[in-house]
């Protein structure tokens, strides 16, 4: 036997841009429902990435979800870069008029998105099994999925597709719905958090002859560091005392000094992949977040892509069930990939510029690296590309 219920727009998905999305519906009078096939312990377990540009949190602020971000977060005016054997800040709030990122980790986003949406009485369901849209092309979808061995069917006008790079949205489009792009990077990143004071106050992007290094936080006594691996690279072979002693050597001549060891209590390795399907909208249904995109994490524009994604689809639908104006909606898919394909780039030229690359004759590709790097130094005008795409670019 099935139930059956209905909302206005069903969610797949309960990550933060599913949630985010869901809350600024809530905000403007528009019901929806989450499906999240996982339970709530272990989506708020997930570790991802904490940079978030302003327009994500002023979307988070327009959502009424921002008391503990504009506690806890760290707001950062720069960032290092470190290559040529020499390290320099990059003043990005002075050559973008002010502008800046706020560190804050993926999880408290994602902890405060569904404890606002719970006590505003919005419905999450996790551990929601085989979830399948149905009927897209048409103005009545709906989704089936199972809910303790029974049956659901959930009515809608719109599905947002929410769930990721392996989620079932983007697999159950028509084939020929959408272009696939993707590049495949030949390296990984191998990340720790430890219980130990950062090695600086901003991040600190490092090229090196052994590889890339990053260095970040969670707050003032959480590191988050990352070195380059190879992709098919073993974590069981990485040691703490191995991961530490790379990022002292990653760093360049003072990292002995300023790389402090500290607990590590969670080590992971990221693949890293260039990923764009278009377009964004087949239908009823609507892909936002790592179900249409993925960038590599040099950028920090994983999550804040998610964010653009819903800004734009969350006004298109707030004017279609408000207004009655269908124009926003329908402009989805075009305004975000148009922002997505300039992150894309941006992510992808900080990846070139810092990743040791493998390969025989590379030498002429590395001294290019450098020469990028020597010039981004100290050419004033450079430094403004980056920090304008760093920082954000404007919805």
């Amino acid at each position: 036997m099935e139930t059956r219920h209905s909302t206005q727009v069903a969610i797949v998905g309960g990550g933060p841009s599913g949630l985010l999305l869901s809350q600024l519906l809530h905000v403007n009078g528009i019901d929806s429902v989450i499906l999240e096939r996982k339970d709530r312990a272990y989506v708020e377990g997930r570790i991802r990435a904490g940079v978030l540009e302003q327009g994500m949190v002023d979307l988070m602020r327009r959502a009424g979800v921002s008391d503990r971000l504009d506690r806890e977060g760290l707001v950062h005016g720069g960032i290092e870069i470190a290559g040529n054997g020499k390290r320099q800040r990059i003043p990005m709030d002075e050559l973008t008029g002010g502008k800046v990122v706020t560190v804050y980790g993926q999880t408290e986003v994602t902890k405060d998105l569904i404890a606002a949406r719970l006590a505003a009485g919005g419905e999450i369901v996790f551990d929601a099994d085989g979830v399948t849209p149905h009927a897209i092309d048409t103005d009545a979808p709906y989704l089936t999925y199972r809910k303790d061995g029974v049956d659901q069917r959930l009515d809608c006008r719109y599905i947002a597709g929410c769930d990721g790079f392996h989620g079932v949205c983007r697999a159950s489009l028509p084939q020929g719905a959408i272009n696939v792009y993707e590049k495949v990077y030949p390296f990984a990143w191998l990340g720790i958090l430890a219980r130990v004071a950062p090695v600086a106050d901003e991040l600190i992007y490092a090229h090196h002859d052994r590889g890339f290094a990053l260095f970040s936080m969670r707050s003032n006594k959480i590191s988050r560091n990352y070195v380059q691996v190879s992709p098919d690279e073993d974590i069981a072979n990485w040691s703490d005392d191995r991961v530490w002693e790379e990022l002292s050597l990653r760093l360049g001549p003072d990292g002995g000094d300023l790389v402090k060891e500290g607990p590590v209590f969670e080590k992971s390795i990221t693949p890293m992949r260039s990923f764009v399907a278009e377009p964004m909208r087949h239908g009823a249904l609507f892909l936002a977040g790592d179900a249409a995109h993925i960038v590599p994490p040099t950028g920090a524009k994983g999550l804040n892509l998610a964010a653009s994604d819903i800004h734009y689809l969350s006004e298109g639908l707030i004017a279609y069930f408000n207004r009655d104006d269908a124009e926003p909606l329908a402009r989805y898919s075009d305004a975000a990939v148009a922002r997505v394909w300039k992150a894309e780039r941006f992510s992808w030229w900080m990846t070139s510029l810092l990743h040791k690359f493998p390969g025989g004759d590379r030498a002429f590709e590395e001294q290019m690296q450098l020469a990028e790097i020597e010039y981004l130094l100290s050419s004033r005008a450079a430094q403004t590309v980056l920090a304008e795409n760093y920082v954000g670019l404007p919805y």
